[in-house]
């Protein structure tokens, strides 16, 4: 029986309603958070204490943590966390612990400054980001986990809510950071950066008291699996020696989900999806990079910046992000990718006509609609592609290698996104206008591969 165009929507619409959803929705807010005190918050405490762009982009290497967070990602799926682990889960047991240390951090940034010690500053935003690197991997393999194996459609879905909450961790985070700092200075008080991030800590709160509405399904399967490739492994070792089981452990917990991840796709494809991932969202971060000191010298308060590239993103990113995820539902995760990276080119190219029209409230909330609404487009399909990729055995350290990979990209490089400005004189037209053309090459990749993927679409 063929389905009418109208029926196929609803019935895609349906999956949004699933109370898994919800649990998701939460997740992603608790990982998106931390990004707005690393992100946009240091970037202007830095830029208002009098230091350079090119400072500002090189201080933004802190999140090539995330590009490297597949490393101990092993050791999340297997080692537990003492006490917490037996009380609130094993993947709960983790994000608490990061979460406390974030907290710890936001209290320490409370009494320092750059100007005084610019090196501990960045220091404590690098064990934050780490923190935050770290959490996102239990994050991941948590939401990932709310869904069952075969279930595609709500896989992608749930990419979809993973983003929305993402976005509300990082857009409403950076709503209540920007005006809590512009309260705090039209107050008159010198250090209101720093009293800032003492509120931000009690979001921080806010997030674990979320965290355990989230429930965390039983990881039998996983852990039977995990055994089953340690005895194999061993046997092929022919002893059971402490050395023996020692190289097991090892071999198991950091080879096995490369090896995985290589036999599933085949080798010449697994290296081509490595590279797609790594190229995708460049063009973005450097964007994202040098956006806030963008808005700040063509004209643009904190306030503004709150209303019209949070507040305003926030709204566009949810309904679009939800749209982008039907979108996949609909017409399969690798059309979605596709169409979202060549939203994301030609968007960031109204940047570069806000940049030679000078200051523009109209302009401004144009192209932060446009931007989100490419950002939520390209965010949901790239999510949920990654996710359908990985081997339960191993959510955790699967999908953190192929988003550490993609991180790597938008964070090693793009740390150079204010040297670019200073090298091209400051003109920020030009400077958009290369970020538009990063996206090509990896859809360049994308076609070679899309045929060859298997994904349960």
């Amino acid at each position: 029986m063929e389905i009418t165009k109208k029926q196929s929507l609803s019935e895609a619409f349906k999956i949004y309603l699933d109370k898994r959803m919800l649990k998701i929705l939460l997740l992603g807010a608790i990982s998106g958070f931390p990004w707005v005190i690393i992100g946009s918050s240091l970037s202007l405490w830095l830029k208002e204490d009098g230091l350079s762009r090119s400072t500002i982009g090189w201080a933004g290497l802190i999140f090539a943590v995330y590009a490297f967070n597949y490393l101990w990602a092993p050791i999340i799926d297997r080692v537990k966390i003492p006490w917490l682990t037996e009380k609130v889960g094993h993947r709960r047991g983790w994000i608490i612990t990061m979460q406390s240390i974030i907290l710890l951090c936001l209290i320490s940034w409370s009494f320092t400054s750059p100007i005084i010690n610019l090196a501990l500053v960045i220091s404590i935003g690098l064990i934050i980001a780490i923190a935050s690197a770290t959490q996102d991997i239990t994050v991941d393999a948590l939401r990932i986990e709310q869904i069952g194996e075969n279930e595609g459609k709500s896989m992608q879905a749930g990419a979809a809510m993973a983003v929305v909450g993402w976005w509300t961790g990082y857009k409403l985070g950076g709503v209540a950071a920007l005006n809590v700092a512009e309260f705090f200075q039209n107050l008159g008080i010198v250090n209101y950066w720093q009293k800032t991030f003492l509120i931000l800590g009690i979001l921080i709160i806010i997030c674990n008291i979320c965290l355990m509405f989230i429930n965390e399904p039983q990881p039998m399967d996983r852990t039977e699996k995990q055994m089953e490739t340690d005895k194999m492994i061993q046997n092929k070792l022919g002893s059971s020696n402490f050395m023996t089981k020692a190289a097991t452990w090892l071999t198991g917990t950091i080879i096995g989900p490369v090896v995985s991840f290589f036999k599933k796709n085949g080798f010449n494809i697994a290296i081509a999806i490595l590279g797609f991932v790594f190229l995708f969202k460049i063009g973005e971060a450097f964007l994202g990079r040098m956006s806030v000191i963008f808005y700040k010298e063509i004209g643009f308060s904190k306030s503004d910046i709150a209303v019209y590239s949070k507040g305003l993103g926030w709204i566009t990113t949810v309904i679009f992000t939800l749209l982008g995820g039907l979108f996949a539902i609909r017409s399969g995760v690798i059309k979605a990718m596709f169409v979202s990276g060549i939203l994301m080119a030609s968007t960031n190219l109204l940047f570069s006509l806000l940049a030679w029209s000078g200051k523009s409230e109209l302009l401004f909330a144009i192209a932060v609609i446009f931007d989100d609404m490419a950002a939520a487009f390209a965010t949901v399909a790239f999510v949920a592609f990654i996710s359908m990729l990985v081997d339960r055995t191993y959510t955790a350290t699967q999908y953190a290698l192929l988003s550490s990979i993609g991180t790597a990209g938008r964070t090693t490089l793009a740390a150079s996104s204010g040297a670019l400005v200073d090298w091209l004189n400051g003109d920020w037209g030009i400077f958009f206008i290369i970020t538009a053309l990063m996206v090509i090459p990896s859809l360049i990749f994308l076609y070679m591969i899309k045929d060859k993927l298997k994904l349960n679409d």
